[in-house]
């Protein structure tokens, strides 16, 4: 064997990490779309996550979420590191989900999709959102009330009343258009939110803005969006720009 002479070179691109449920079909793929390769170095890793989403599945995920945060490669600079759960975030709590991951990895910062969803309200001004979920009401419901809490009123959730994680990942786009076309004409509103990263929601975000005359937000594109001014990343989708 001979050895032979190399050089290092740091790849300089920011570097931003991603935490998703074993179960999420849909969100690495609508992070393909919302950033460009030559942007930004995407690291992915999963949490174990049941076939159902409920309370107790979610409590277990928590257990879980700092052993999945550990196999983000350390040495990457990772400026943001994305937990992407709406639901689980809700319910396990935006400072637990960031002391969890921040107690195995260095990076500088931790969003989830309920902290980019309030901030990007804020952004934009919105005061009045209507909710859209997948799920049954003991995990749709605390999202609503994390909303109000937040500051925001919420007139009304439409929920498909699912927790079987493999079917939300197949709710048909205009079943989940419909119901969001339905919160507008029953509510006086000024925005939207899809809520949940296992939706397929980004393909419809600009025909429903268009329609509705609203700003619609999901969780996949709030996520990205918070994660990339985080990261010094551009990104842009519906009313969002990075």
């Amino acid at each position: 064997m001979t050895a032979f002479p190399y050089t290092l070179q740091e790849d300089p691109r920011p570097a931003m990490g991603l935490v998703v449920l074993q179960v999420d079909e849909t969100i690495e793929q609508d992070f393909r779309q919302l950033f460009a390769p030559k942007a930004c170095r995407l690291h992915i890793t999963r949490v174990p996550s049941g076939a159902e989403l409920t309370p107790d599945t979610i409590a277990t995920m928590a257990t879980a979420l700092a052993a999945a945060a550990a196999l983000l490669p350390r040495e990457a600079a990772l400026r943001v590191v994305g937990y992407a759960c709406t639901s689980g975030t809700t319910l396990i709590g935006t400072d637990r989900v960031q002391s969890l991951i921040t107690s195995v990895l260095p990076t500088g910062a931790v969003t989830n999709p309920l902290a980019a969803a309030l901030h990007a309200c804020r952004t934009l001004n919105l005061t009045r959102i209507g909710i859209v979920s997948p799920y049954i009401p003991t995990v749709a419901e605390p999202i609503r009330n994390a909303f109000e809490q937040g500051g925001l009123t919420v007139p009304e959730t439409i929920s498909f009343g699912e927790e079987i994680e493999a079917r939300v990942a197949r709710i048909a786009p205009t079943s989940i258009a419909e119901a969001a076309r339905t919160l507008a004409a029953r509510n006086q509103l000024d925005g939207i939110f899809l809520s949940c990263t296992n939706l397929r929601t980004l393909g419809i975000i600009p025909e429903l803005e268009a329609d509705l005359g609203l700003p619609v937000l999901s969780s996949n594109q709030v996520l990205a969006w918070h994660m990339a001014q985080l990261a010094g990343v551009p990104m842009s989708c519906g009313s969002l720009t990075a």
